[in-house]
């Protein structure tokens, strides 16, 4: 028990040291020697949440004492502030302590030695001054200005913030988005905090906002609650929401009457914030940006579908024989029918499933154009999907985000209607993993005498971000669509993929796989998720790399199909992290542990740095003092500051919605009943796909016979198909 003396308690003095702290929660322990009478005191323990605590700074912090059973006494404090100091030995110490970058102690000196202690006035209002410091030219002053001002700023915002239950780290976040206007942000609408910052939800805006005084039934609380249903939404892959479904969640989400919400979506409407659209049997309430992105897909596809074809074949026909006797294997007569369809058509689709050829018919399509001499480009929505078909092709093949080519300094990919991609032909592959954003963003590049291929398996999951565009352009009809059903002779001794091919018909596998000789394709029976985990991490670090040869880092990936409980991604990668790479220097976020040569995935799309969702790495570098690490990516080393790695999580296990578009020598799979509420085809489907040479599943045979047969998949709401229909 701890005993807490309900007395509040102001404390100021100097930071000792720094015990511990989280940077993903600012929570701190440190020791401070209090200053009491001008003079310094025994240094006490204090804990309670700060950003960026460093040694030697003055602070006060406000808050209670409690006796710890553990730890004995400690002061937890609820606010701290940090206090300039006024003498000149403090200024130094204070500038030299690694508050602004690019000043150390010979700097500080030299500062300090000029102004004395007038020294922080003149960083506040006449930071130019600086100039007449020894080593301090324009680019330095530049340097020194700006982290002076992100300092302040930052010192204000948390001040703000603090007792208004949003954590520094989450501080650190704001300032970032709003700069210099943080503040004022912030006090005006604290909801804009949930639709701008990541990881800032509703629910953490609202209870701010509460504190701020705004009432429940306020009209910008009503509205925010409306687009962060609408958000949520869009997260679970829909486009849009029934106008009855969205008034339902968001009266559930705000507690308020429907009369409040329904003059919200009144309001929202008339600001142009979202788009209500009347539909066959329902009203469909759209985010302005996704109404606009699905309109224009189909207003850009109808455009080429009716331009004509920049390609002109002299003798089609001859040259489609000429291509296909030039191929090393006689193609199958639904192949043949997919090189002329392509041959023909302004676009068209190719499915299948793994085994059937996909890879085939795209050399035989770029062999066929390559003879016109036009451009050809190929391209593919994730990196390592782009990488496999520059290996299957023997060409150049780009991320989608590549392709585009995204410019920071614009904010925008550089590819677009003004500036369209320079091609003849360009095949896409992977595009089940193509969400309505970036396929739009694709489809305002292309240009109008393209010929468009694209490549998917629509068995498999459909893309993490919103929308079905594979699945709704084929529905709609209005391009031809070749599937390819054939497995062929050698692709059919594969257990992977006649497996794969029995999952997809909802026929439950083999499941008994012989000890005595090499396969490719098991099933490890275990019931309990703790001795599952167990046999996992026993595969993955032994029994696998030893029978098969295989690194157990960069050639085998754990798949799961979910984050939480003992078989998920999270505790796997804690299981795995401390089998395969237990030492060395380590950062922590929150409940995440990196450490040098960890193997990692980037979770979000970072343009500026030039690497996105499903881009895995290994951590090459890590300095502590100057609180960053390196990630290299395929031969690209992408640095990180420590309050970025939110974008990043440890990646010996992921989830398999992020494997998509990704091919690897051996995965091993747990299929148990505490997943029981993702167990569908598809997602077995998908992961079993995913291995190249090996594929282990672990845990129980009844729920991997509920995954195979259960072949229900959620419902998206999109309006793709019905638009490509009725433009």
């Amino acid at each position: 028990m701890n005993a807490v003396e309900h007395d509040v308690v102001v404390l100021t003095g100097a930071v000792e040291r720094i015990v511990f702290h989280n940077d993903e929660n600012g929570y701190t322990v440190l020791r401070l020697l209090p200053i009491v009478d001008d003079r310094e005191r025994e240094a006490v323990a204090c804990v309670g949440h700060m950003i960026n605590p460093r040694a030697g700074a003055q602070i006060r912090v406000s808050g209670r004492w409690v006796n710890n059973a553990r730890f004995g006494r400690q002061l937890v404090f609820d606010t701290s502030e940090e206090v300039l100091p006024q003498a000149e030995d403090g200024i130094r110490l204070y500038l030299s302590s690694g508050l602004i970058r690019g000043v150390g102690a010979g700097m500080a000196e030299r500062i300090v030695a000029l102004f004395g202690s007038d020294t922080l006035r003149v960083l506040d209002n006449e930071p130019d001054r600086l100039l007449k410091v020894r080593g301090i030219g324009r680019k330095t002053l530049s340097r020194i200005r700006e982290s002076w001002t992100e300092h302040r700023g930052m010192r204000d915002l948390m001040l703000f913030l603090q007792p208004h239950g949003i954590t520094p780290a989450y501080a650190a976040h704001i300032y970032r988005a709003y700069g210099n206007n943080a503040l004022d942000v912030v006090r005006e609408n604290p909801y804009r905090m949930a639709m701008d910052i990541h990881g800032i939800g509703f629910v953490t805006a609202d209870a701010a906002a509460e504190k701020l005084g705004f009432d429940r039934e306020h009209p910008l609380r009503a509205q925010a609650g409306v687009l962060y249903v609408l958000q949520k939404s869009t997260d679970d892959g829909n486009v849009y929401l029934p106008e009855e479904r969205l008034l339902e969640a968001a009266q559930r989400q705000l507690d308020v009457p429907p009369d409040i919400v329904e003059n919200a979506l009144a309001a929202l409407e008339a600001e142009k914030r979202i788009v209500r659209e009347t539909m066959d049997v329902e009203i469909g309430v759209f985010l302005h940006r996704y109404y606009h992105y699905e309109s224009k897909i189909a207003f850009y596809l109808q455009r080429l579908l009716h331009s004509p074809k920049s390609v002109r074949f002299i003798d089609v026909e001859s040259g489609i024989e000429a291509t296909v006797k030039a191929l090393p294997i006689r193609l199958a007569p639904e192949q043949l029918k997919a090189v002329r369809t392509a041959a023909h058509s302004k676009i068209m689709t190719l499915t299948g499933g793994p085994g059937t050829g996909k890879t085939t018919i795209i050399n035989a399509i770029i062999r066929l154009y390559a003879e016109s001499r036009v451009r050809i480009l190929l391209a593919a929505p994730t990196g390592r999907a782009a990488k496999r078909m520059a290996e299957a092709c023997g060409r150049e093949a780009r991320t989608i985000h590549r392709l585009l080519e995204y410019s920071p300094k614009d904010d925008g990919f550089l590819r677009n209607e003004d500036n369209p991609l320079a091609c003849g032909l360009l095949v896409v592959d992977e595009v089940s993993m193509m969400d309505t954003v970036l396929f739009y963003h694709l489809l305002k590049a292309v240009p109008l005498g393209a010929t468009l291929v694209f490549v998917g398996d629509i068995h498999q999951l459909p893309s993490v971000g919103p929308g079905n565009v594979l699945a709704d352009i084929m529905t709609s009809g209005i391009a031809p669509v070749v599937e390819l059903r054939e497995i062929f002779r050698q692709s059919a001794k594969s257990g992977i993929i006649s497996n794969a091919h029995s999952i997809n018909k909802g026929e439950v596998p083999l499941l008994e796989s012989s000890k005595d000789r090499l396969s490719d394709f098991y099933f490890i029976h275990q019931d309990d998720p703790e001795k599952a985990a167990d046999i996992i991490v026993d595969l993955v670090c032994r029994h696998i790399p030893r029978r098969f040869g295989l690194n157990p880092v960069e050639d085998i990936q754990v798949l799961t199909p979910m984050h939480r409980g003992a078989v998920g991604a999270g505790h796997m990668n804690t299981q795995l992290q401390t089998a395969l790479n237990p030492n060395g220097f380590e950062v922590r976020r929150g409940e995440k542990i990196f450490r040098l040569h960890d193997k990692v995935m980037q979770i979000r799309n970072n343009y500026d740095k030039d690497v996105f969702n499903g881009d895995m790495g290994r951590i090459v570098f890590i300095d502590g003092a100057e609180r960053a690490l390196s990630v290299n990516f395929d031969e690209r080393v992408v640095p990180y500051e420590f309050a970025d790695l939110d974008e990043i999580v440890p990646a010996y296990a992921i989830s398999i919605h992020k494997s998509q578009g990704s091919e690897y020598p051996a995965v091993v799979i747990p299929v148990m009943m505490q997943h029981y509420i993702l167990l569908q085809r598809n997602l077995i489907y998908t992961g079993v796909t995913r291995g190249k040479k090996l594929v282990v599943l672990v845990g129980e045979a009844r729920a991997l016979r509920m995954a195979v047969k259960n072949n229900k998949t959620r419902k998206r709401f999109t309006r793709l198909a019905q638009r490509l229909k009725s433009v």
